[in-house]
């Protein structure tokens, strides 16, 4: 789905057995929560992206998550003009669904993208996400709700 205009990536959603999800406060805008997400590499598949961006923001790997299930579509958004980058327009992201091994699992921001982390309910997370993002979190966690 990625394209000249539209990044493609991926999107981690952790959730307990409370039904709450892993949300992150971003470094750069304090306050502002999101997913763990991420770009595909080159050869790398949108699941195995997942699982490195997850890996690589958040410390958690197979030993703390098990990965239960995608969204079955991509979703895509355009960034705002302030936000846009070189000529791409947005992202087109696959959403990928992890359940912690353990309600007592504790995530370790990488410090860079994210500095401070809580399990939230999804429509706290929706009402929290940037703005630009809101429609792809609520067309992709309406499963959860």
């Amino acid at each position: 789905m990625g394209s000249l205009q539209f990044r493609a990536g991926t999107v981690a959603v952790v959730s307990n057995s409370k039904g709450r999800v892993l949300a992150f406060q971003r470094t750069d805008y304090p306050g502002q929560w999101q997913l763990p997400q991420g770009g595909i590499d080159k050869g790398e598949s949108a699941v195995e992206g997942a699982w490195r961006e997850l890996k690589e923001e958040t410390g958690l790997g197979r030993q703390h998550v098990r990965l239960v299930g995608e969204y079955p579509d991509w979703t895509v958004y355009e960034w705002p003009d302030g936000a846009k980058r070189g000529a791409r327009l947005g992202q087109a992201q696959r959403w990928f669904f992890f359940e912690a091994w353990d309600d007592e699992v504790e995530p370790t921001p990488d410090g860079v993208e994210f500095d401070d982390w809580k399990w939230v309910k999804v429509p706290w997370l929706v009402d929290q996400v940037v703005e630009f993002r809101k429609s792809s979190y609520q067309r992709a966690l309406s499963a959860l709700l």
